[in-house]
């Protein structure tokens, strides 16, 4: 009978600590994600309408951006954007509409350069967010604003914004390439801002 009480008790605390460990190691995963996503983080939770179904996407973003070849651009390629963004800021100036498309077209050709899979606006975002989070979230509000737009409910100051937005994801996806001293900060002149 003791034999038996003993056997029962440690079970029970082997699965105390079981439940303990895997508690530890979620919190862990928690923070992590957090850490690693930021604003993302709670925008996926309230999306998904809970933690563990946006912790699950998350992870899934991970994988699946884990699996793409995703480069920075070849310093030609570099250079080719930059004077193609110079040319969208000009035209802003007279037909800010054109540009801010233009400025979106020209994030996908820029991202498709570097390796991102062009699938519906939603997958290219997540896909960002995984190496990306800090300036994603500027691309999704910028697209917001074109969307916007398109149903007369932007002004040109909200075009303007817009532009702003996208170009703090151009500047992230271009001033990350291949051939430049890490050592050194890259010249981000080229991508001053607007207004």
């Amino acid at each position: 009978m003791q034999t038996q009480t003993a056997i029962l008790i440690l079970i029970a605390a082997a699965v105390v600590l079981a439940l303990a460990f895997w508690f530890i190691a979620r919190r862990k995963n928690t923070a992590a994600l957090r850490e690693h996503y930021g604003d993302e983080y709670d925008r996926t939770v309230e999306a998904r309408g809970g933690v563990a179904d946006a912790e699950r996407d998350l992870e899934e973003r991970e994988k699946r951006v884990k699996h793409l070849d995703i480069r920075p651009l070849g310093l030609q390629q570099r250079s080719e954007f930059i004077d193609e963004w110079r040319e969208v800021k000009a035209v802003f100036v007279d037909s800010p509409v054109e540009a801010v498309h233009h400025a979106d077209r020209l994030l996908a050709e820029i991202m498709t350069a570097r390796g991102y899979p062009m699938a519906d606006f939603d997958r290219r975002y997540e896909d960002l967010t995984v190496d990306h989070g800090e300036v994603a979230r500027h691309y999704r509000e910028g697209h917001e604003i074109v969307l916007s737009y398109g149903r007369d409910n932007a002004s040109t100051e909200d075009l303007r914004q817009a532009m702003i937005h996208f170009e703090a994801l151009f500047d992230d996806l271009v001033n990350e390439v291949t051939g430049v001293d890490k050592t050194r900060p890259v010249d981000r002149s080229a991508t001053t801002r607007i207004g």
